[in-house]
């Protein structure tokens, strides 16, 4: 892939302000620091940002120096700005973002595209390509069409008129590349349109920094450098260019890594180290250049990953993020913008029902034999027409009720009882009409938390979701395994708090998040195919399987396990022998 490694490139990106103060002694010494510790495949070269624009000369400067040491050298765009000659005064613009009716920084803009395409084959757009405006001249434009219709046509045309068609007709072999930032439940509010965006750009590039999660104002869990570059994969098929992290936040060596980890794991092409300036004499970097080998080393052979379907149309939010929630523990998510009708199970929460078909293409996944799981913000919002659907007579009463207690149902000794008070959603059904594999209670109260209904065919399952959806990691192992044993099929892994990337070649790569419970813990991998052992590929060691026969709700199955170990922030790879 890149001179360094052979799976990804590593990728430096340079803001507008750092290059036009660089020298060539500083530049000297700042090459020397990155290619010493994270080897330096390639930089996006930053040519304006707010106020700053960049002298071509000094472009051509770093350039040039850059290039003589192999490094690849692209451009690079903030589509920021201050208040110009000739614009409306007053607007209200979130970070400096342009207001895209305003005549003369639609002007600017298009001066600002046309200057990159003269300078560069390649060039990424940082993730303020957005807009918040709503300033009068917005407003009149807007006319009676709602926010969301408004600017989505807006950006269209932006992304067209003023970006790329400006750049091609300065320059016919121009790339024009879009970052798309780390929420992505918000896009459609802010002019974010991959849907049309895909058709008008060269390819995606997507903002995996998640960094100290419990102290940031987002909603972003750990396995979002994971998942939405896995999301990006499935909307625009191998023209993803990479994910993008940096250092804001991380106040652990750990919580930084783990993005750049989990970027590797999705199969992103390029690791963007989000800037240069941090990165500088950075400790961060040394622990990376530590951990990159190995990364790219845990990639061998492995081909696509694979994991659970998730259909998230675009433009669509609500239960924001929860996928992630589950590939925390444990169970392999692959997210999609298409309903994947060919799929054996399926995952979908509130967010798919954007999807105003939603309904009538989940009766017929389940009745031609589909098994799907719906979580209770789904069914909180569908209830009536799924019942209507005849796919289930459950519903939600609208209480909330603490759960302490756990019961596998299909197992008269399964309880797990004093655990810490989780807020759950009640859900009512009819009994024997449907049935419940999991409950929760508190006192003399138990409902159902994983509800089975069958219609044709499939199955349909309804998880309930805590209010405080980070809670679900703090379910004992064997209620989360009746989750997994659904979404997962024969092969899953019991435990919590750690991830399961899983590929095509039947390999996985197991890794315990540095967070929560930070101590070793020990995990099941399980599988009902017969095998001999289980291999830690960097080792080549072979762990004992034992053999376990038992009867459940879904029947009588034989399983082989083994015990791995986890230890918080090191990640192992590990396949089957089949016997």
């Amino acid at each position: 892939m890149g001179k360094h490694f052979k799976h990804f490139k590593t990728v430096v990106y340079v803001p507008a302000e750092i290059a036009k103060a660089f020298t060539k002694e500083k530049l000297e010494k700042d090459y020397a620091f990155l290619e010493k510790y994270i080897g330096l495949d390639k930089i996006y070269l930053e040519t304006h940002r707010g106020d700053c624009d960049v002298d071509p000369s000094q472009i051509k400067m770093i350039k040039v120096f850059l290039e003589e040491k192999g490094v690849e050298v692209s451009g690079g765009i903030t589509t920021t700005i201050g208040d110009i000659e000739g614009s409306e005064p007053g607007k209200q613009r979130l970070f400096g973002t342009f207001c895209y009716t305003d005549p003369a920084m639609r002007k600017r803009l298009r001066e600002i595209s046309e200057d990159a395409a003269r300078q560069f084959d390649e060039i990424i757009l940082d993730d303020f390509y957005f807009t918040n405006c709503s300033c009068e001249r917005c407003i009149r434009e807007k006319g009676d069409r709602d926010w969301v219709t408004f600017r989505k046509e807006l950006m269209k045309d932006v992304s067209e008129n003023l970006i790329v068609k400006p750049m091609r007709a300065v320059n016919p072999k121009v790339k024009v590349i879009i970052k798309y930032p780390n929420w992505r439940e918000s896009y459609h509010f802010t002019g974010y349109v991959p849907e049309v965006q895909r058709d008008i750009f060269d390819a995606t590039y997507t903002g995996t920094e998640t960094r100290s999660v419990a102290y940031t104002d987002q909603h972003l869990p750990e396995y979002l450098s994971y998942s939405l570059v896995r999301y990006f994969e499935n909307a625009w098929p191998e023209r993803n260019g990479g994910g993008w992290f940096d250092t804001y936040q991380c106040w652990s060596v750990d919580r930084y890594l783990e993005q750049a980890y989990l970027t590797a794991f999705a199969g992103a092409k390029e690791l963007m180290h989000f800037m240069w300036a941090d990165l500088i004499d950075n400790p961060f970097v040394a622990a990376m250049g530590m951990q990159l080998t190995k990364i790219d080393q845990m990639m061998d052979g492995a081909g696509r990953p694979v994991g659970v379907p998730t259909y998230i149309p675009f433009a669509s939010s609500g239960e924001n993020h929860l996928e992630m929630r589950l590939g925390m523990l444990g169970i392999p998510m692959e997210p999609t913008p298409f309903f994947p009708e060919d799929a054996k199970t399926l995952f979908l929460t509130e967010s798919a029902l954007a999807d105003k078909d939603i309904i009538e293409k989940l009766r017929r996944f389940v009745e031609k034999g589909g098994d799907a799981v719906i979580t209770t913000g789904f069914l909180r919002e569908a209830g009536e027409a799924l019942r209507a659907s005849g796919l289930t007579e459950a519903k939600l009463t609208g209480r909330r009720y603490s759960v302490t207690r756990y019961h596998v149902t299909s197992d008269t000794a399964g309880y797990a009882e004093h655990r810490k008070p989780i807020l759950f959603p009640e859900i009512v059904h009819g009994n024997n009409a449907s049935w419940s594999l999991l409950n929760g209670g508190d006192g003399d109260l138990h409902a159902s938390l994983f509800l089975r209904s069958t219609y044709g065919k499939g199955r349909l399952y309804t998880m309930a979701i805590p209010d405080n959806d980070s809670d679900l990691w703090q379910m004992p192992k064997a209620a989360i395994d009746v989750v997994k044993r659904v979404l997962c099929g024969k092969d899953y892994v019991s435990g919590r708090l750690f991830s399961n990337f899983t590929y095509e070649d039947g390999s996985m790569i197991l890794y315990r998040y540095v967070k929560g419970e930070n101590r070793a813990d020990k995990v099941t991998v399980r599988t009902e195919k017969k095998v001999k052992a289980l291999i830690d590929v960097q080792t080549g060691w072979k762990l004992p399987v034992t053999e376990i026969c038992h009867r459940s709700y879904f029947g009588e199955t034989r399983e082989y396990v083994a015990e791995v170990v986890l230890t918080p922030g090191v990640f192992k790879k590990y396949r089957w022998e089949e016997a």
